[in-house]
């Protein structure tokens, strides 16, 4: 995989950008497929910075029904990358 299909999308959410300003932490959608020191690399390459920790969260997909019709919310994977002390967090959420 090369790093954009690793890093899908940054999550602009209120959670999201406030662990970016205090505690220079970035949120992104990953593809599921994709473990801890891939989306180090990735991050590390697109941005230019040094990565200190990676989390990752795998969400379930969700039955969802609109009166008679059902269908699924999709399956992804959100990672918490933490930048080590000194690098310029990107400001890559212009909101």
């Amino acid at each position: 995989m090369n790093t954009y299909e690793i890093i899908r999308r940054p999550l602009v959410t209120e959670k999201g950008v406030t662990k970016k300003d205090e505690q220079r932490t970035l949120c992104f959608e990953v593809a599921p497929n994709a473990n801890k020191t891939q989306v180090k690399a990735a991050v590390e390459k697109l941005f230019k910075v040094k990565v200190e920790e990676v989390r990752t969260s795998n969400f379930e997909g969700k039955m969802r029904r609109r009166g008679r019709f059902v269908g699924f919310r999709r399956e992804w994977k959100k990672a918490y990358v933490k930048l080590k002390e000194g690098e310029k967090v990107p400001d890559f959420a212009g909101v």
